[in-house]
């Protein structure tokens, strides 16, 4: 079960290429179930996720590049290309900073997994986090492939 919460960033912290990252290039195949390939770096993955915002079931598979590039070719609206960035957090979560490129370039969202839903309930996050969209479907990544 994949318990988080999603917050619009304007102003990140200045120093995000110290921090682990990763380019990630994703699609969607299906949109209810959401059903979604994506390239993380050299890593290909076919993950589905049940209907929900703030929780829902999550299963990854792990995918073959062969196999990625044949169901590229069959995804629904635009692939999303965006750099994650891992921030750790004083109270052992991880906050995943995406910056969106090319046709969503200039968003950036903030994303932070929880280990039960009152643990979500009570987060409060960094002065940098700005609107939460948890929430709002528009910012649901599949809903953003589609726009």
């Amino acid at each position: 079960m994949e318990i988080e919460r999603k917050f619009i960033v304007t102003d990140p912290p200045k120093d995000l290429d110290s921090y682990p990252h990763s380019e990630i290039e994703q699609g969607y195949l299906c949109m209810e179930p959401v059903i979604r390939i994506r390239r993380l770096d050299h890593e290909y993955i076919l993950t589905y996720k049940s209907k929900g915002l703030m929780k829902r079931a999550e299963h990854e598979f792990p995918l073959t590049k062969q196999a990625y590039e044949h169901l590229k070719s069959k995804i629904d609206g635009i692939l999303i290309y965006k750099t994650r960035y891992q921030i750790p957090t004083s109270d052992s979560l991880t906050i995943e900073l995406d910056v969106f490129h090319d046709d969503h370039e200039g968003l950036m969202m903030a994303e932070v997994e929880f280990p039960s839903e009152e643990a979500a309930l009570d987060y409060e996050g960094p002065d940098w986090f700005e609107d939460e969209v948890t929430l709002d479907p528009r910012y649901q990544n599949n809903n953003l492939a589609n726009r």
